[in-house]
């Protein structure tokens, strides 16, 4: 927990504790042999600071949209940073360490809507999801706007999740830590009576205030369990996504102490999956030799130490350039900048290394033509994700 990895400025090892966890990366089955393509980076954009997100708002203006830790998005016209950001709600949210504005997301038919939804730390230390509107003005949010979605609050400053999607379904899904401290001493993982530790799915699209639980939701009618939980058993899912082609869930969780995971929910689930935190940790039992896995999701790919620090969930590649990433799921270690690749093949989940980038990758992102993206936190680059010519 917070330990500091490799020289680096204070700021960018307190963000490390955010989505700390095991390195060294082992998949179901190493594909070491087997075809991967060559990947390189282009840089795009620089001046950011401390991003900690990338999006598009899906409304045909091919804009990128950079959430930065201390409270503004930033707004990416051709790849150049606007002097106003589009919000700046720096009076609300709290920063740095484990804590800041942590995502951006709009909903379908943003351009006709006006209004979009972000995560963040309050100055009271809890996670805020809120609704802001546009201005007249499509490049600058109303900072004083704010609707509040959902407040949760935080034991400790650490583990604050902090990623928003919307899914196919047109729901809502939010990333929850644990809570924090270190071995999840609450059993919040395993609660059900707490929204810590879980993954949610809340309706926030419909007009009902603060937000509906969509009745497909599988604890809705479960007595004891909070309705908007969509899945349990997370320690920090600092990244997730969804692929855009089939509404398959990638969710990249931290580990404590051995192990980090990436958790696979196919698009057509139900919900209602158990990915084992605190009993499990990746694969195996957490504090004792033995445990009960009945019941419990393994994972498709773990980690253990040797290899970075931090896992950082990224995107499945859908874009048209490179015919040749089609499918590939791509993460990154945040501390060695190694960075990977994920697909199922025959069956099995395979993996390689890709490239190690000595970036400290925060997150990944994409635009509205499939591409990705990934940001270096400390220094404040936005890159490319491209395959050169000859690679495969």
């Amino acid at each position: 927990m917070g330990r500091a990895i490799k020289s680096r400025t204070v700021s960018s090892v307190l963000f490390a504790a955010m989505i700390v966890g095991a390195a060294g990366f082992a998949a179901v089955m190493a594909d070491a042999d087997a075809e991967w393509p060559v990947i390189s980076f282009s840089r795009k954009a620089a001046g950011l600071n401390r991003p900690t997100s990338i999006t598009n708002a899906g409304d045909g203006s091919n804009r990128l949209f950079v959430t930065e830790q201390k409270g503004r998005i930033i707004l990416l016209k051709d790849f150049a940073p606007q002097k106003t950001p589009f919000l700046d709600i720096t009076r609300r949210a709290s920063c740095c360490g484990e804590r800041g504005l942590l995502s951006v997301v709009f909903p379908k038919n943003y351009s006709r809507k006006g209004h979009f939804y972000v995560n963040y730390t309050d100055k009271s230390g809890d996670t805020v999801v809120a609704r802001y509107r546009t201005t007249s003005n499509p490049d600058i949010a109303d900072p004083n706007s704010e609707e509040l979605i959902l407040s949760v609050k935080q034991p400790y400053a650490n583990h604050n999740g902090g990623q928003l999607a919307f899914g196919h379904d047109g729901f809502l899904y939010i990333g929850m830590g644990d809570g924090g401290s270190g071995g999840d001493p609450f059993g919040n993982g395993q609660k059900k009576d707490t929204l810590l530790g879980k993954m949610l799915r809340i309706d926030v699209e419909s007009g009902t205030k603060p937000y509906a639980v969509p009745p497909g939701n599988p604890f809705i009618n479960k007595e004891g369990f909070r309705p908007e939980i969509w899945a349990l058993g997370m320690r920090n899912p600092w990244r997730f996504s969804f692929d855009r082609m089939t509404g398959d869930l990638y969710i990249a969780d931290v580990g404590q102490n051995k192990y980090e995971e990436i958790d696979v929910q196919p698009g057509a689930s139900k919900g209602g999956e158990n990915y084992g935190w605190n009993v499990m940790e990746g694969m195996h039992c957490y504090s004792a030799a033995s445990c009960d896995k009945t019941g419990l999701v393994m994972p498709v790919a773990e980690y253990d130490h040797g290899k970075g620090c931090s896992v950082t969930g990224g995107m499945v590649y859908r874009a048209s350039e490179y015919a040749r990433l089609q499918g590939i799921y791509f993460y990154a270690d945040y501390c060695s900048g190694r960075v990977w690749g994920l697909r199922q093949s025959g069956g099995q989940w395979r993996t390689k290394e890709l490239l190690n980038s000595g970036l400290d990758v925060s997150t990944f992102g994409e635009d509205e033509a499939g591409n990705v993206y990934l940001v270096d936190h400390d220094k404040g680059v936005l890159y490319k994700v491209d395959s050169p010519p000859g690679g495969r």
